[in-house]
């Protein structure tokens, strides 16, 4: 059995009141899962930030795997190796503009979550402009802005000019619509060179409107109608980094199996055995999103002589299996142990409220055998 099926037995047998070796166990758990300890929200479970949607359509493709055999360190939505997809929230600040119609707003990314051991295969950056309503219900803008994205090299001493610091990633146009306006840019390699302590800095965005005439200005109605109007506002700035990775450690280019139904009868020879999962009992559904439990299996029974084939002992087994028949005392019989096992995935928060979702590795007995 392996440690992440074996703790996670041990924490599903065990009441809310673990003794401290059980603890322990839950931390070598949670180590595996790349988390320090168990994610605590000051802020409550209703005010953290809610399931991106994408998120939820990668872990339900996930879930129903209509082809068996899909690899499950690929992330195909991408294009990349991966089994670890985070959506890491922004920790930074608007900031004083020189303009009363520009926005400037500084972007911070944690990408400390990530582990030493994990590969980095994308950061992509996802910047969504959202407009609010204005008086009447009118939407007032400019028809196009001008999108500048900048690194920051080097932290700023007070009263120096904060632009001398910065490096120019992007800048393009964007010509605005009704719906909410969105940039994505690939940031893998500087997400990369952030993984480096002391070197992220974060990045600076800036919003401008291309045309401050206001025969340039743009107000939409919600039945429809546009019209000119003066006086505009800026859009709310949300973004977020989609960062994929691959684990080495728990993704060892095995492919997904189709799921293998555990039998019921029961019976002394070695065979797999049912063992639900629920996240519940071992008090973690206040951080893991989803799946609410999951079939674990287990393996027992006997290794009996003369092995049958259905026992898938190796030759090592039988022989042993043979001398434990002659001498039960100095020769114990070959143990049951799972021989295949598939993966699931996991959506849940993190220690930084970042939503995560992990495909890991041999988490399911499928199929148990005498070694």
């Amino acid at each position: 059995m392996t440690p992440l099926l074996l703790v996670a037995s041990f924490l599903a047998a065990w009441p809310p009141a673990f003794p401290e070796h059980v603890r322990s166990q839950e931390q070598l758990l949670l180590s595996s899962l790349g988390l320090s300890g168990r994610p605590r929200f000051a802020g409550g479970s209703r005010n953290r930030h809610r399931v991106p949607p994408a998120l939820w359509r990668m872990f339900r493709r996930s879930e129903d795997r209509p082809d068996g055999d899909r690899d499950s360190c690929l992330v195909s939505e991408f294009g990349v190796r991966g089994n670890i997809i985070r959506y890491v929230q922004d920790q930074g600040r608007l900031m004083s503009g020189g303009c009363r119609t520009c926005l400037v707003k500084q972007l911070f990314f944690n990408v400390s979550v990530l582990q030493p051991a994990e590969q980095l295969s994308l950061a992509q950056l996802d910047i969504k402009l959202h407009w609010t309503l204005g008086s009447a219900g009118v939407l007032q803008r400019p028809r196009a802005l001008s999108v500048s994205l900048y690194r920051v090299v080097r932290a700023t001493l007070r009263g120096a000019d904060p632009e001398v610091n910065r490096r120019l990633v992007l800048s393009q146009s964007v010509q605005l619509q009704p719906e909410p306006a969105s940039v994505i840019i690939n940031i893998t390699s500087l997400a990369e060179s952030w993984r480096t302590p002391g070197r992220n800095y974060g990045l600076v965005l800036e919003l401008l409107p291309v045309n401050e005439n206001p025969e340039d200005l743009l107000s939409f109605h919600p039945g429809g109608s546009f019209s000119l109007d003066p006086v505009f506002t800026l859009p709310a700035v949300e973004a977020s980094l989609v960062v994929v990775s691959l684990s080495t450690s728990q993704c060892r280019s095995r492919r997904r199996r189709s799921a293998i139904k555990v039998p019921v009868i029961p019976t002394h020879v070695c065979n797999a055995r049912r063992l639900y999962i629920e996240f519940k009992e071992v008090g973690w559904n206040d951080w893991v999103i989803a799946p609410q439990g999951y079939m674990a299996n287990y393996c027992h029974g006997e290794c009996p002589f003369p092995l049958s084939e259905t026992l898938n002992g190796t030759n090592h087994a039988i022989l042993q299996t043979l001398v434990h028949s002659l001498d039960p005392r100095g020769t114990p019989q070959p143990c049951c142990v799972p021989i295949r096992l598939s993966p699931i995935s996991m959506l849940y928060y993190d220690n930084n409220d970042n939503v995560v979702l992990q495909h890991y590795q041999d988490m399911v007995v499928d199929e148990c055998g005498c070694r």
